[in-house]
């Protein structure tokens, strides 16, 4: 009996590389396109000798071709990180709009289920805490952030439309501060930052007073979550996230003290629009899923820094990559 075969877009990625590993442990054909832009190959070089594993050097705001049959597509193709999304801003904003209407319309041409992977960063700069589904959010369309967060609330109505007028079968998760191996130490999220300047032996910077909160999940427990919404029977919009809160100057000073670095915290001004609080309201996970998070944030961050540290030591200084403008 041949296997069923899966889609991933984003599939180089920090979360599609271990999204492929889960399906094809759960006995999938796994499919992974990227355009490479953000992704790395390394990520899934371990995969290719697979016979189960196949890949597509793909960008997904372009018409896509995949013959044969698709049980499910995993739509994860998008830059993630403001390093990323502030550099290369159009296409942010048509991998979540084009990239989202070429998957929603091959799902459709397969009869395939898709899952959309949607962002906390469609609340924006939250006015209730914590989130819930139901929060419609508080966005700023027309700042440095816009691209990235408009892409994702277009993505999902799009989602919802195709749901709604096609007669889809479609999951939409939502998708909060999420780390593990396979980060980039330069894609300027807190975690990775902070780990990386650790290494380098530079103080750890924090910006605005770092009062401002975040919730951390360890990437297995996504994974999880997410492999459960998608057999699941839900459409609508679920957290998938982390409800341990915590500031990121206790961040900081947690990270310090798992690298014994030596160095300090400095402080510089917020970024603009940078969100002041971000916990998920996990309640409709746990009772539709049977979900919650089972990885403490410290055996997580041990994790992590122990495969930062295990990088050649070139991989600590190495740049962010320089986007090459195709609009």
């Amino acid at each position: 009996m041949s296997k069923q075969r899966v889609l991933i877009t984003g599939a180089a990625g920090f979360l599609g590389s271990h999204l492929c590993d889960r399906f094809i442990k759960e006995g999938y054909h796994v499919i992974g396109m990227d355009n490479l832009i953000t992704g790395d190959l390394r990520n899934i070089e371990h995969l290719f000798r697979l016979e189960q594993f196949e890949f597509y050097h793909h960008d997904v705001s372009k018409f896509i071709h995949v013959p044969g049959d698709l049980r499910f597509i995993l739509h994860f193709a998008s830059p993630a990180s403001p390093i990323d999304y502030l550099k290369i801003p159009i296409q942010t904003l048509k991998v979540g709009s084009l990239g989202t209407h070429n998957c929603l319309g091959l799902a459709k041409s397969k009869k395939a289920r898709i899952l959309v992977a949607s962002t906390s960063e469609i609340y924006g700069d939250p006015l209730v805490h914590p989130q819930t589904e139901e929060y419609w959010g508080n966005v700023n369309p027309v700042g440095p952030r816009g691209v990235y967060d408009e892409a994702k609330r277009f993505q999902e109505a799009m989602t919802m439309a195709y749901h709604n007028f096609h007669g889809l079968e479609t999951r939409i998760v939502r998708i909060f501060n999420t780390y593990g191996p396979r980060m980039r130490l330069n894609d300027g999220r807190a975690l990775p930052a902070f780990i990386g300047q650790a290494l380098r032996g530079e103080d750890l910077t924090v910006f605005g007073d770092g009062s401002q909160t975040r919730s951390f999940c360890y990437v297995d427990d996504l994974v999880e979550g997410i492999y459960r919404l998608l057999l699941s029977d839900y459409h609508l919009p679920v957290n998938i996230g982390n409800p341990s809160e915590i500031t990121l100057k206790q961040f900081a000073e947690e990270v310090i003290g798992l690298t014994g670095t030596k160095q300090k915290i400095s402080y510089k001004p917020l970024p603009v629009d940078d969100p002041k609080q971000r916990r998920p309201d996990i309640t409709r996970a746990k009772e539709i899923l049977g979900w919650e998070p089972k990885v403490s944030r410290s055996e997580g961050l041990k994790a992590t820094y122990d495969y930062f540290r295990s990088l050649p030591p070139e991989e600590w200084t190495r740049q962010p990559k320089e986007f090459v403008s195709r609009n």
